[in-house]
């Protein structure tokens, strides 16, 4: 069985807590809360998702898109056998 993990190190130091995607999930909100977007423009999150100015960093689009891999493969009926990608 392969399964896609992550390379960012700091995402494996979150505590598993037995949710799907879980430890994505958290690393993807510190990063967004840790961006200049929020910090300094006090913008929402949704509109710093949005905003291609380099106020968020390419690490937290790289999370996202793992993010979204994660819980789209719950929903597909292949990767019940594989498992879900990107879960750690």
């Amino acid at each position: 069985m392969v399964t896609k993990e992550y390379a960012d190190e700091s995402v494996k130091l979150v505590e598993k807590t037995g949710r799907a995607c879980d430890r994505l999930r958290i690393e993807l909100k510190r990063c967004i809360k840790e961006s200049e977007c929020i910090q300094i423009d006090r913008r929402p999150a949704a509109e710093c998702i949005k905003a291609s100015d380099g106020s968020v960093p390419n690490r937290c689009f790289i999370l996202l898109s793992g993010f979204a891999d994660c819980k789209r493969s719950m929903v597909d009926m292949r990767s019940r056998f594989r498992g879900r990608k990107g879960d750690l």
